[in-house]
């Protein structure tokens, strides 16, 4: 394993048949795209399923072997772009040295990687009663289900691994947010659109985030290779949940369909300030609720929440999750909505009315 040009990871994994590695395919990352999974394309679930098993054969990495965890941190790089960071454009930012803004956005990163940890291991449980629940526990579907468990498994080893190298301790989740108890009732969520949904939100969310972040020069070479790898391969598992919400909300009638949508917008409405731990605050002498405070009434909270769940919102909006008075509501709070966007659902309720 090696740095080229002085900033990126290379693979030089061993050979294996049929693989080739990121640098030896410097395209693969962005040929792979974002999912272009709408309501009016989507294919058969067993053909959808055979595709993205070829696909996992061939273009798969283990952020174990793939990346150079022996490699020094590089003191000049960043963990993450200050536009990113929750307090940039606040007054507390302004008050922030440059060591104190890096020491911070180390801090944020951690939380995030602590974060996606947690998500992934609750992702990977509701894959499993995917399986476990099926008519046919040898079909193709069943099969790419257990694919993508054993691709979450290794993406929560990359990211412990990262936290590992920041020498920072990981963020568990507040014990408000009840994770023990959502974690033992996981069997207990009825499955559909919301739960769906709410994969796709925790993972378009880090796919936003970690495509910005992998063309970065000024981040940390460890973390670009980090998110090449899991864009690479999160784009299959998008394609996945997409197409399996766009069947489930076919499948239901309108009640359960708008239980879905109010029960996903207050999702929704949760995420974006929780992805973040307050806690990372303490790591620059603010007061956890100061800085929660601070970074939630800022104007760039609204700029970074766009940012991050546009194209998953233009997508539930295509598909019918996003629309009805109480869940456009709940959307309107989070002030995720794109301008476009919300000018249309404004007109379509005053026509209604």
């Amino acid at each position: 394993m090696s740095f080229t040009n002085g900033d990126i990871v290379t693979i030089e994994a061993a050979p294996t048949a049929g693989r080739g590695t990121i640098a030896d395919r410097p395209n693969v990352v962005n040929l792979a795209g974002a999912s272009s999974t709408t309501a009016r394309n989507v294919g058969d679930r067993q053909k959808t399923a055979q595709r993205l098993l070829r696909s996992t054969a061939d273009r798969a990495y283990d952020g174990e072997l793939d990346i150079d965890w022996d490699a020094e941190i590089a003191p000049d790089k960043k963990w993450i772009a200050d536009h990113r960071q929750t307090l940039y454009g606040s007054r507390l930012w302004n008050k922030l040295s440059e060591e104190q803004r890096n020491t911070l956005g180390k801090h944020e990163m951690v939380a995030i990687l602590s974060y996606g940890i947690f998500a992934e291991v609750m992702l990977s449980t509701m894959l499993l009663r995917t399986v476990i629940e099926s008519n046919e526990l040898v079909d193709d579907h069943s099969r790419y289900a257990l694919a993508e468990v054993a691709e979450e498994t290794r993406h929560s080893t990359m990211f412990g691994r990262a936290i590992n190298k920041a020498g920072v301790a990981p963020y568990k989740m507040p014990k408000a947010v009840g994770v023990n108890l959502m974690t033992r009732m996981a069997g207990f969520i009825p499955r559909g659109p919301a739960v769906l949904a709410g994969t796709l939100l925790i993972e378009e969310v880090l796919d936003r985030l970690q495509r910005e972040m992998m063309n970065d020069a000024d981040l940390q070479p460890h973390m670009r290779q980090l998110m090449k790898i899991h864009v690479l391969e999160e784009a299959r598992h998008i394609t996945y949940a997409r197409e399996e919400l766009v069947r489930a909300i076919q499948d239901r009638g309108r009640v359960s369909n708008a239980f879905h949508r109010g029960l996903f917008a207050f999702q929704h409405l949760m995420l974006q300030p929780m992805i973040v731990n307050p806690g990372v605050y303490r790591s620059v002498g603010i007061h956890p609720l100061r800085g929660f405070l601070a970074a939630f009434t800022s104007d760039h909270y609204r700029e970074n929440a766009i940012f991050v769940s546009e194209p998953l919102l233009r997508f539930l909006y295509d598909v019918g999750m996003i629309k009805g008075r109480f869940t456009t509501r709940l959307f309107k709070m989070s002030r995720a909505l794109p301008g476009d966007m919300l000018d249309e659902i404004n007109r379509v309720a005053a026509r209604a009315a």
